[in-house]
């Protein structure tokens, strides 16, 4: 890290510290615990302007020379502000004051990352550590949690935000170039590979097969499939093809792995198939079925196996894993129970039916068991379901896929009420770049990402009276609501939903009908239509809501 700073007046005298060394008045101090104190005599106020590069001293003085030049401290606040104001205005939602201020909150966390990691002149440092140099018009972003927000930002920025989400997936595409596989979890320009799986697979798939515009197909294509087959650090592809499943006693955090790659496989193959590869597409689609060579057929659960394929017992469902030792990553066997997310329907069928299916969701929902120490990461508890951490984000949307969507309501409303308020301890969990405030955007505009790579969301129960997503190309998609009783805190169940004034006759909201604007109209009342859950019908009082310590930012 780099960086240059001006002062609007000179300096009277210095005192350079490094360490419990202090050093007066002198140009350079060397070391790795370094502060200065500046004297500026009695100047009263200063500005000061600093910018940063992750490439020179040199780059740093043109970002600041670039960005600021002419322009005093009110002038660049205002030119913050200002833009600041149109991301923000590209959702405006009419709400209380309470829900709008959460809602806002949580559009701002999505876009304090990914960072701009390129210079003002186009150099960037990669991840090799070399300096490379962008064409004119492009720009390369860094700080990419993957694993978290591939399932709800990442879609997030696809409506919002389709220019930076061609110029994010650029971005992994060129780690690929030089590094040999697309980014695990980049932070700052280097992959820290802090998590699991190959997480920006399902964002480089997501983004072409929505169209969006300045991403060569072909070299995205080639960078997921090598991406799928190179092994690397928690990804031994010759193990996953021998086995069908990530053994054990060959690779730590097992049934997560087989989870997790499973769905990015799927994703791989819809990409393949896009291309015209069908080889490779049959050969994709075959491994994205391997998450049921664990599937317990009594148990009923994702259960490890050796390499002898054996299941390891004995078997506890309730017990944590954390991120390494232990099949389960951040979470325990009932969390990861419901990660098909690319094959509800086979997952319903493997439970026995819709009616086992929600039955073992009701217990998920509602169990206090418990067993042995829960990991940091999970918090924001609903029964066993965790919504501090990311596994269990599109869990209660799984009722309406089922059958059952008064329960999702109920959950998605109960999630919005309880989990999330004002206060410094606001959300339940860490927000991981973005993603615990994109699961709050979209739900409470009233649908979610379950397959964040299908194209479709999954509709809920919206917070919002009413909405306007700004579109890019001057189209518009509003959200209406209308709420059948007098107070309205209580309408969360879907009487009807329409679609530009026809009714839909299921719970889903297919992107390319957002993107081409129009409005979706939902009615809602107090009394559901069927059973819901026992649930608590009170609202947590700020700071009353457990917190993690995820993985991540």
């Amino acid at each position: 890290m780099y960086f240059y700073a001006e002062f609007s007046a000179p300096i009277v005298s210095s005192e350079l510290i490094n360490g419990d060394t202090s050093y007066k008045d002198i140009a350079v101090v060397n070391g790795t615990n370094l502060r200065a104190m500046l004297d500026f005599g009695n100047r009263g106020e200063v500005e000061c302007k600093l910018a940063i590069s992750p490439v020179s001293i040199d780059n740093a003085k043109v970002n600041l020379q670039t960005e600021t030049s002419g322009k005093d401290f009110d002038e660049i606040r205002q030119e913050a502000y200002d833009k600041w104001n149109r991301e923000l205005g590209k959702v405006a939602i009419e709400a209380g004051d309470h829900e709008k201020e959460i809602f806002y909150t949580a559009l701002y966390h999505t876009m304090i990352q990914p960072n701009l990691m390129s210079d003002a002149n186009g150099e960037y440092m990669s991840a090799d550590y070399s300096t490379r140099k962008l064409p004119d018009s492009e720009r390369h972003y860094s700080t990419f949690s993957l694993w978290d927000t591939s399932r709800g930002a990442h879609p997030l920025y696809t409506i919002l935000e389709p220019e930076r989400t061609a110029d994010f997936v650029n971005s992994m595409i060129r780690q690929y170039d030089y590094y040999g596989y697309l980014p695990i979890w980049q932070l700052w320009g280097q992959d820290n590979y802090c998590m699991i799986g190959n997480h920006a697979v399902p964002v480089v798939v997501d983004a072409i097969l929505k169209g969006i515009p300045g991403i060569q197909a072909g070299h995205a294509y080639e960078a997921v499939k090598q991406s799928l087959t190179t092994s690397h650090l928690n990804s031994p592809f010759e193990i996953w093809d021998q086995y069908g499943y990530m053994p054990e006693d060959l690779q730590l955090q097992s049934v997560s792995i087989t989870l997790e790659q499973s769905f990015e496989d799927w994703c791989a193959a819809q990409l393949a198939k896009r291309q015209g590869e069908d080889t490779d597409y049959q050969f994709f689609m075959k491994r994205s079925a391997n998450y049921r060579n664990l599937h317990h057929p009594e148990t009923k659960f994702f259960q490890p196996k050796n390499s002898q394929g054996e299941w390891i017992l004995p078997f506890d469902p309730y017990k944590y894993g954390a991120n390494g030792g232990y099949p389960f990553t951040e979470g325990n066997g009932w969390q990861y129970y419901w990660y098909v997310p690319q094959n509800v329907d086979d997952l319903i069928a493997l439970t026995g039916g819709k009616s086992a299916f929600c039955k073992k969701l009701d217990e998920f929902f509602t169990s206090t068991n418990t067993s042995g120490e829960k990991n940091d990461n999970a918090s924001g508890f609903v029964g066993l379901y965790a919504h501090g951490n990311e596994p269990s984000h599109h869990v209660a949307y799984l009722y309406t896929l089922a059958g059952q969507p008064n329960k999702t309501q109920q959950l998605v409303d109960f999630i919005k009420r309880t989990l999330y308020n004002t206060s410094s301890s606001g959300y339940a969990g860490n927000d991981d770049c973005g993603e615990m405030s994109a699961w709050y955007v979209f739900s409470a505009l009233g649908f979610y990402p379950v397959n964040p790579v299908s194209g479709e969301y999954v509709l809920g129960s919206p917070t919002v009276d009413h909405a306007v997503i700004r579109l890019s190309g001057g189209k518009t998609f509003k959200i209406d609501v209308n709420k059948k009783n007098a107070s309205g805190s209580s309408a969360i169940y879907v009487e009807s939903v329409k679609l530009n004034g026809r009714k839909l006759d299921r719970y889903i909201l297919s992107h390319q009908d957002l993107m081409s604007g129009g409005t979706l109209g939902f009615t809602l009342s107090s009394k559901p239509k069927s059973k819901v859950l026992p649930l608590p019908d009170t609202q947590c009082e700020d700071g009353d809501v457990g917190r993690g310590n995820n993985t991540g930012i």
